[in-house]
Parts: structure tokens; sequence; C-alpha cells
């Protein structure tokens, strides 16, 4: 049901109970990233974590796609010559793409239609992932004599080297099938459907114990960068303390 919804000029939120959905809404654009959108993107996302009536996230987009990635008109105005704006706008791009596995709350995607480059990365970065059969992701940039420079590194690390460099360096772009078959879309729904199947996965996630949830997320994310032995010992601190989470 849903509860309340407000809106900028870029990005719409609703909260279905204690599930808010972030709206990419520049569908004329197909959610093309400026850095208006990245901004809001960016404070929506804190402002969900920080908000304790939000137990889950939906990230999803406008109309017939997710996001077409950067919004390469704006490219013509960061110049070297502003190396100030240069750097502004990586370090918000950088943010935008490193923040959905840093919330304290679970975010689940919901993809449908084009999912490019900076949209590719916001789509596989996210906890989970669903995608609409008409899902495309991929990352075109070198097409444009551009670099996936930001990118890189989430997508290194959901495909694997191979096939990520066969990503970057020859532009192929994956279905909705191919993203399953990889593990990287969680379910595969038909077109309109997506945003419900994330829902649903959402909702789930909020009839969770909080503290449990937040203490899974973190220890999740926390292992997968750790030595064996070290990652196996932080999860036994883990273990010790999870029974206060019970009532």
């Amino acid at each position: 049901m849903l509860t309340r919804e407000t809106s900028t000029d870029v990005l719409v939120t609703e909260d279905h109970g204690a599930v808010r959905v972030l709206r990419l809404n520049r569908p004329a654009k197909l959610n093309a990233l400026n850095t208006e959108l990245t901004a809001a993107l960016l404070a929506a996302l804190q402002a969900a974590d920080a908000d304790g009536a939000v137990r889950a996230v939906v990230l999803t987009g406008t109309g017939r796609a997710f996001c077409a990635g950067a919004d390469l008109t704006e490219f013509k105005d960061l110049t070297p010559a502003d190396q100030g704006a240069v750097v502004q706008r990586a370090e918000l791009t950088m943010r935008s793409q490193m923040l959905p596995q840093q919330l304290t709350k679970p975010v689940v995607s919901a993809v449908r239609g084009h999912a490019m480059g900076g949209g590719a990365g916001l789509a596989i970065g996210c906890d989970m992932m669903v995608a609409a059969s008409d899902t495309r992701l991929g990352y075109p940039e070198l097409r444009h004599s551009l670099v996936p420079a930001v990118v890189m590194t989430g997508l290194q690390r959901h495909f694997g080297r191979k096939l990520a460099f066969e990503l970057v360096s020859t532009g192929r772009i994956l279905s909705a099938a191919e993203l399953a078959e990889y593990g990287i879309a969680n379910r595969v729904v038909e077109p309109g459907e997506e945003v419900e199947a994330a829902l649903e996965i959402a909702t789930g996630w909020a009839e969770v114990n909080a503290d449990a949830m937040i203490a899974a997320k973190a220890l999740f994310y926390r292992v997968a960068d750790l030595p064996f032995e070290e990652a196996m010992r932080t999860g036994a601190d883990v273990n010790a303390i999870m029974r206060g989470f019970r009532p």
C-alpha cells in the first residue's frame, strides 16, 4: 500500500509501508544521470538510510528504461580546463555507485529496458536485482571514446575478470536471461512486473529484525574483502552477539 509520495523534477520517492521506492525520473532521457539526478539520488539514499521508518529500499526508473548511464550532453561543459568541476562530478558519481552497498538497509534494483554504463553499475550494485525480460545491460563507453572508469571495480567484482573485460572492451550487451545465468539477476519477470517483484523482496526484508538485518548486510560485505581465517573470526564475533537480536 502506497502511504506517501514526494518528488522532485528528477526523482520520485514513494513509501510503501516500511519500503521506500526511489524512481529515477528523467524518462525522456531514459533516466540518464546528469549532475542533478546523481546528487538527488545520493541524497535520497542517505535520507532513506537515516529514516527509522524505512527498513528496505527499491531503486527503479520511470518509463521504459532503468538508466541509460551518464548524460553525455553534460560532458561538453566538463573540460580539462575546469578541473575542479571534473573532479567534483567524478566524486559524485563514485559516491553514488558505492552507496547502495554501504547503506545499513538492503536495496533491490527493479530494472527494465536499458541499464548502461553508470546505470548498469547502479543496477548490479544493489544487494539484489530484479530484471524485466526486456532488460539490456552493458558498458558501451569505449564506443564513445570514454573509459568506464568509475564502474570498473563493481563490474569486475560481479562478473569476474574475463567476462568483465569482454563487456568493457567489446560493448557486449547482456539480456535478462544472461544476467540470471551469470547470477547477476535474482529474478526475471515480465516487463511492468519488476517493481512489484522487488517490493515483494523488500517487504520480506522489512519483516526481519532491523538490527539483525543491519548486522547481516554489514558482515556480508565485510567478509568479502577479508582473508578466509579473518573472515571466519569476524563471523564468529557477530555470531556471539546475534542472540541479543532475538525478542
